[in-house]
């Protein structure tokens, strides 16, 4: 009997999509290799090390955690077993305003109680409970019928069920105006849409889905794993490699090699000039940059891919990691200082592309939760600065797009940002000038995202998540014009952010497997719900037993009670009126 060929998988890309895509498939019987440009595996989820410093290079907390234990139990383990520690927060953001007063957003319900009435009255808690209950339904309907779902044919979105569900979403309104809805405060309006800022958006432009997203931060909590947040992208490194899967690093990939008829992938061509053959090729390259770049320019595609390089990309940073030399208690681990004019703030970065007069920006202190992030009595700090993008992708000059231009003062304006910083942390915070205490910078900006991790014109997070660059309008996870080649990662469905990408890891693994009629084995058991942080078992007991309200019957008696009450009423008083 002839043996059963293994089929082989390339993976452009050893970023978090990357990685757990890898393990996926492998698990699924598939003989796997990772190619990786860089020395090190995370992609933007890597660290920064320097002389007993250590610095997040991107993201630097965890959020959504049971889309984090969720992958890791599909591939029979869990964070705990492969030793990932997770620390809680104790406050999650403390939220710096110009005028000297700050917000301390936390999980505590008393605390949330005392500050918001403090600014919205006695009503204003009621309000935010109201809010809570909207970002909660946005939340479970989010991750229930979008992240576990793909959005392969037009139908799937105009299939009037998802139709429904979706207008529950709010995705045709803003997070601003549906947090005005509850907020009567312009303070407290800010408080609870600058965490658009993830997704590289305005809250004045970012769907109203979205306010899952700080949902999820007050009803769950931040999180930090020891070590750094690569310490869950090596926790999923290592599970891949039992699966057999072989990481090659400082491996650039010139090429997605395709069939004479230039629409069949078999591989890839490295720059080294040696050539892999694959029967899939899974690219976790920046989806604009690899449509433009790695895929061959044929007539369809490169229309395609100059149709892409127009599209709404998130903005990019000036990033500072600043090793200092001694503590600032005053600030906590996630600090957000909002600029005084809020608006312009975004609408500079966003419809200008430019950095604002007055930035608002993210200080991030890892030593917090983590003494080991800096030497003894030191303090590891990261700066974060909302920046527009480059103006047109690198190599096409045609584009229409905006941006910064390339030939700008980068060096004043890294300078400017830098100045606006410190200046700020020390005028809202009362803290000595941290200037003072600097002893090594390390700076991120538009071209060094661009450069590093291939991120069209700088773009931080990727395409941009506004109405028509989600579901069934973003770019697909099969490979548009390429059989046997699909994406996963920021720019694809379902979009960006860590715990989303792992979810669309998911998805394009499983349509990968769809493809070829292999059954996906993490389907075939059910889920140990107490790993996902639920309880596996309920209890028998009568007293536990859920009854429903009697909503069906005693509300239309009622309601039919009263309409008839008020008819009558209206027709004896009639002659009165």
């Amino acid at each position: 009997m002839e043996k059963v060929r293994q089929k082989k998988a390339i993976v452009v890309g050893a970023g978090a999509g990357g990685i757990a895509t890898a393990a996926r498939l492998a698990k699924a019987g598939f003989d796997v290799t990772v190619l990786e440009k860089n020395s090190f595996t995370g992609g933007r989820c890597s660290l920064i090390h320097h002389e007993g410093y250590r610095f997040d290079q991107g993201p630097s907390l965890l959020l959504l955690p049971k889309l984090f234990r969720e992958t890791f139990y599909d591939l029979d383990t869990s964070l705990e077993a492969e030793g990932v520690e997770l620390l809680r927060c104790p406050t999650n953001y403390n939220v710096w305003f110009a005028d000297g007063e700050s917000f301390e957003l936390s999980t505590d319900l008393a605390r949330m109680k005392h500050q918001i009435e403090r600014w919205e009255g006695k009503g204003g808690f009621e309000r935010y409970l109201a809010w809570l209950g909207e970002a909660h339904r946005h939340y479970e309907l989010s991750v229930s019928d979008v992240l576990h779902k793909n959005f392969t044919t037009w139908w799937d979105l105009a299939n009037p069920w998802f139709v429904r569900t979706g207008l529950k979403l709010h995705p045709l309104h803003s997070i601003w105006n549906r947090a005005s809805r509850y907020f009567w405060t312009d303070r407290l309006r800010r408080v609870f849409t600058f965490a658009t800022m993830y997704m590289g958006m305005s809250p004045f432009d970012a769907p109203a889905t979205y306010s899952l997203l700080q949902y999820t931060e007050l009803a769950e909590g931040i999180w930090y794993p020891k070590g750094g947040f690569h310490a869950v992208l090596q926790a999923l490194v290592n599970v891949s490699e039992r699966f057999g899967v072989k990481y090659r690093l400082n491996t650039p990939v010139k090429q997605v090699l395709t069939l004479p008829d230039g629409k069949t992938a078999t591989g890839v061509l490295l720059e080294s000039g040696e050539r892999i053959d694959a029967d899939i090729v899974v690219v976790n390259a920046d989806l604009v940059y690899a449509y433009s770049n790695l895929f061959p320019q044929t007539t369809g595609n490169a229309k395609h891919s100059e149709s892409l390089r127009k599209r709404d990309g998130s903005c990019s940073s000036i990033s500072f990691y600043w090793s200092l030399d001694r503590k600032v208690p005053e600030l906590q681990t996630h600090n957000i200082f909002l600029a005084d004019e809020y608006r312009e703030s975004f609408d500079a970065i966003f419809d200008r592309q430019e950095l604002p007069k007055e930035p608002s920006f993210y200080i991030n202190v890892p030593t917090r939760m983590d003494q080991d992030a800096a030497p003894p009595g030191c303090d590891a700090v990261i700066a974060l600065v909302p920046v527009g993008h480059l103006y047109q992708s690198k190599g096409f000059v045609k584009s229409d797009d905006v941006g910064i231009p390339r030939d700008h003062d980068w060096a004043a304006l890294v300078d400017r940002a830098r100045h606006s910083v410190l200046s700020t942390i020390s005028a809202r915070t009362g803290a000595a000038p941290l200037s003072d205490f600097i002893t090594h910078e390390i700076v991120n900006d538009p071209f060094t995202w661009e450069a590093k991790f291939n991120l069209d014109k700088g773009s931080i997070l990727g395409l941009s998540h506004s109405f028509f660059n989600v579901l069934k309008f973003r770019p697909s996870t099969r490979a548009r014009g390429f059989a046997n080649a699909y994406f996963v990662g920021a720019s694809t469905h379902p979009g960006t952010g860590v715990p989303i990408v792992l979810a669309g890891a998911k998805i394009t693994a499983e349509q990968i497997l769809g493809d070829l009629g292999i059954a996906a084995p993490w389907s075939t058991h059910p889920a140990q719900l107490e790993d996902l942080g639920v309880p596996q078992t309920r209890s028998t007991s009568q007293l536990d037993r859920q009854t429903p309200p009697l909503i069906s019957v005693e509300a239309i008696a009622l309601t039919a009670f009263f309409s008839l009450w008020l008819a009558l009423l209206a027709y004896f008083w009639r002659p009165l009126l």
